[in-house]
């Protein structure tokens, strides 16, 4: 795991989260169009070595915002998924991708840095230009929201809005991601499969196979990216659920066992996309117990079984 200290926005090595001392901050946020790589953040640490000169004040105005925000709260460390992953590497790509969940659960802090919301203190009054923010639209964004235990809001001056606590209501209200689960009073795994996957909505990826890549977390399921491979990437990602749950809700989608979706008769059993379990949404909250499945309806709280 590459972490960047936040005084020099330099590149270091770690075995694993749990051996970064003192703990470590970590970015959530929507890429831009020109983002520093790994390579670009290490050709700046070896020009600056060789001029004596902080690397800090050369990397673009994202990574040293963050670093100079993470310095301020204390931390010595910072993960930012643009600059610490040598994409280079098929090897490491593929690790990051699926510990990904687990680096944004055991940082210490997380920043949801949101590039197009301006400062204000209405928010949580008057939603509508927070929840809107390109932010909510991202399929990876979805596990970086619902891992950290501490999650602070940022507008676009790097303002803190408010934390995900604060907002809670707010998300569960416009974006239907329980306010249980944003407080930890419940963990995701207490949620079933169906409605896990509706939590992806209409978020969208920039690959086809990132609807699927982007879940492992929520699922605790480790395979491969295959990237090329499509629509099957999400097939696998429900293969590999259906060999360690017993939960059927995986199979309630709309058009299942049937050629709604023009899938082959064969594979019409498995959704096409995490975006067709968004009726599980709205009307009622479904809550997973091994063997049995359990509807608990939003409104009058009776539960059928």
């Amino acid at each position: 795991m590459w972490l960047l200290s936040t005084d020099r926005a330099e590149l270091y090595s770690f075995g694993s989260p749990e051996n970064v001392p003192g703990g470590y901050a970590i970015l959530s946020h929507v890429w831009d169009k020109e983002e520093q790589s790994y390579q670009d953040v290490r050709r700046i640490q070896e020009s600056c070595a060789k001029h004596g000169t902080n690397p800090r004040e050369f990397v673009c105005e994202k990574i040293r915002r963050c670093c100079e925000l993470a310095e301020r709260h204390g931390f010595a460390w910072v993960w930012i998924d643009t600059c610490c992953i040598d994409k280079t590497s098929s090897a490491e790509l593929s690790e990051a991708i699926n510990s990904m969940f687990r680096y944004y659960a055991l940082s210490r802090i997380c920043y949801g840095y949101l590039r197009d919301v301006p400062n204000s203190s209405c928010y949580i009054d008057a939603p509508e230009a927070f929840v809107r923010s390109v932010w909510f639209m991202r399929g990876w964004t979805l596990q970086e929201l619902i891992a950290p235990r501490f999650f602070l809001f940022l507008s676009q001056s790097w303002s803190i809005l408010g934390s995900k606590a604060d907002f809670a209501e707010v998300i569960e209200a416009w974006i239907y991601i329980p306010a249980t689960l944003l407080r930890f009073h419940n963990a995701h795994t207490e949620f079933s499969i169906a409605q896990r996957m509706s939590w992806f909505g209409r978020r969208e990826t920039t690959r086809l196979e990132d609807e699927a890549y982007c879940l492992l977390g929520l699922f605790d399921i480790h395979m491969s990216p295959l990237y090329g491979e499509g629509m099957n990437a999400f097939r696998r990602l429900q293969e590999e659920i259906m060999k360690q749950s017993t939960d059927t809700t995986l199979f309630g989608w709309p058009g299942s066992g049937s050629s709604f979706w023009h899938l082959e008769e064969e594979s019409c059993l498995l959704a096409p996309s995490p975006s067709a379990f968004s009726i599980f949404q709205s009307h009622r909250r479904y809550l997973y117990v091994p063997q049995r499945i359990y509807w608990l309806d939003r409104v009058t709280d009776n539960v059928s079984c």
